[in-house]
């Protein structure tokens, strides 16, 4: 039978194959994969094509926190503070990170500008929330890192209007020396619905990790949920005939000030998150006894005692004794 001959890959596939390793590489590890990608391909313009499409991919999806210069602290790299190419809005400072995807890393900054900016009314909304997200992350993922942005209706300038926020939270435990690296990403969209008085929270839950001493298993589970909580605001500019109206809706709900929603909305999020927590490690603790021994193969239980005196009617224990000659 003739050998199958050996088909050259042309440099798109080669690209292909290349952008997919570094996309799925895990968390805090693409720069190994890179290197290693370098040496396997021996090819400079087929890498650099892949790793300019791969990388920019990989650091929105992995919410990458990079060091601004000048003090500003860090930029969180995701696609809902992405104004153009290379360039991300730090809400918290209102400064613009240029950043240089490959090398991970922010070149420099600039101030944002008004447009770049949501409105005085929204901001105050925007402003509460990120304080109360800061104390929570900094109780719950010390190393964390978040932002909040406003993804829509930036411009609205007073009640009436909806608008949304969105919350980015994410936290590395990156330990390659021991072999470990893992990731948390939560990412939160916060509708303010105006016309019903109403928020809706829809929430997305990532973790993932990485253990490869010796071997290599991989964990990446995702979860989603959902809720939501009361939003009232007061319009100042009611008429005489609203006025009846308004005071009947605050004595039947409390006008929550942005202070107050952000509070209510961050106990929301460390409520669905703590759950999460809990559940994996619970379903860590049940491994052994339920998945590990699904995977064992399953043998009838007879209750008989073994019968170590007379074995030979066994023939593993048999054959090893004939061939060994114990027992002549």
């Amino acid at each position: 039978m003739a050998e199958e001959e050996e088909t050259e890959l042309s440099d798109d596939q080669k690209k292909g194959i290349a952008k997919w390793f570094l996309v799925n590489a895990p968390a805090g590890e693409i720069q190994y994969v890179s290197r290693d990608l370098k040496l396997v391909l021996n090819d400079d313009d087929v890498y650099n094509e892949a790793a300019s499409e791969a990388f920019p991919v990989y650091n929105k999806c992995h919410l990458i926190s990079l060091k601004m210069p000048g003090g500003f602290g860090d930029v969180l790299v995701t696609s809902y503070g992405e104004l153009q190419d290379n360039e991300y809005l730090d809400p918290k400072t209102a400064q613009v990170a240029i950043v240089d995807h490959v090398k991970q890393a922010c070149t420099k900054v600039r101030p944002a500008t008004d447009e770049e900016l949501p409105s005085a009314y929204v901001e105050e909304y925007r402003c509460a929330l990120e304080a109360e997200i800061l104390k929570y992350v900094a109780e719950a993922y010390p190393k964390g890192s978040c932002s909040v942005y406003c993804t829509n209706g930036k411009d609205v300038e007073e009640p009436g209007s909806d608008f949304d926020l969105v919350v980015v939270i994410a936290a590395a435990r990156l330990s390659p020396q021991n072999f470990c690296n893992g990731s948390w990403r939560t990412i939160w969209n916060i509708e303010f619905k105006d016309d019903i008085q109403k928020l809706e929270l829809n929430g997305k839950l990532q973790v993932g990790a990485h253990y490869f001493e010796e071997g290599n298993v991989q964990l990446d589970t995702k979860h989603e949920c959902r809720d939501s909580t009361m939003f009232q605001c007061v319009n100042n500019k009611c008429s005489d005939l609203m006025l009846p109206m308004l005071l009947e809706l605050m004595c039947e709900y409390r006008i929550r000030s942005p202070d107050d929603t952000a509070i209510s909305v961050a106990n929301l999020i460390r409520r669905h998150e703590t759950a999460y927590m809990a559940s994996l490690e619970e379903s860590y603790f049940k491994l052994s006894d339920n998945t590990f021994k699904d995977l064992r193969r399953k043998l009838p239980i007879t209750r008989t005692l073994f019968p170590w005196r007379s074995t030979r009617q066994f023939s593993l224990k048999r054959e090893i004794s004939e061939e060994l000659g114990i027992g002549k």
